[in-house]
């Protein structure tokens, strides 16, 4: 697959997260997200789902329609992938968590189902995996939602009493007046600064309690 990576400078073994795109495809703002990641002590990397159809279009309309050529189990299995892959770069120290936006946040949830060593994964307004899935998750979990997101929001109570019944580590933030992609600062339309920043601010504080 093709990735975007980012790190700090020094040569060392560093906590791992895998950055998720929305349905828009690795651009230049997940490009970001990955950077913010390496600039608080992470080796982040960015897979695009749409490497196989080519490369992302700029035109944000056209990358959404190809996401509805991909297959799911494809796309799972390529993101399952990296997991054998990262133990075998020098600068990973083997502790491995994922964020996820929208398409991502469904896939963050996947791979906390599927993935075994992952040991945590954060989720922001996207789809939550089937309630009887959840007791194969090992990952600490978190979640973000916006209070204004009723669509992806009804599936939330389903979601933490199976996290609950099966004693996952979770947390679950919900923002009130916040939208769906809250936390895209390129979509003036939709992004909630107080949010965004909040929400990024716990994701960190997250993954330093568990990866580093």
């Amino acid at each position: 697959m093709q990735a975007y990576v980012a790190r700090p400078k020094a040569e060392d073994k560093y906590p791992t997260i895998i950055v998720i795109h929305e349905n828009r495809g690795l651009n230049a703002h997940i490009e970001d997200v990955t950077r913010r990641a390496a600039s608080v002590g992470f080796l982040a990397i960015a897979l695009n789902a749409l490497f196989s159809l080519g490369s992302t279009p700029a035109d944000e309309d056209e990358a959404r329609k190809l996401f509805q050529q991909l297959k799911a189990e494809d796309s799972l299995q390529n993101f399952i992938k990296v997991f054998d892959y990262l133990p075998g770069r020098k600068d990973c120290n083997g502790n491995i968590g994922c964020v996820g936006f929208c398409w991502g946040d469904s896939m963050s949830n996947k791979l906390a189902v599927n993935v075994p060593v992952l040991k945590a994964a954060v989720a922001s307004y996207g789809r939550q995996p089937n309630a009887s899935d959840v007791p194969q998750i090992k990952a600490a979990i978190q979640l973000h939602y916006g209070g204004l997101d009723e669509q992806i929001n009804a599936g939330i109570l389903a979601y933490e009493a199976a996290l609950k019944s099966a004693g996952t580590q979770y947390e679950l933030y919900l923002y009130d007046g916040a939208n769906h992609a809250f936390h895209n600062n390129t979509d003036p339309t939709r992004y909630n600064e107080a949010a965004a920043k909040l929400a990024w601010q716990r994701a960190i504080d997250f993954f330093g309690k568990y990866l580093k």
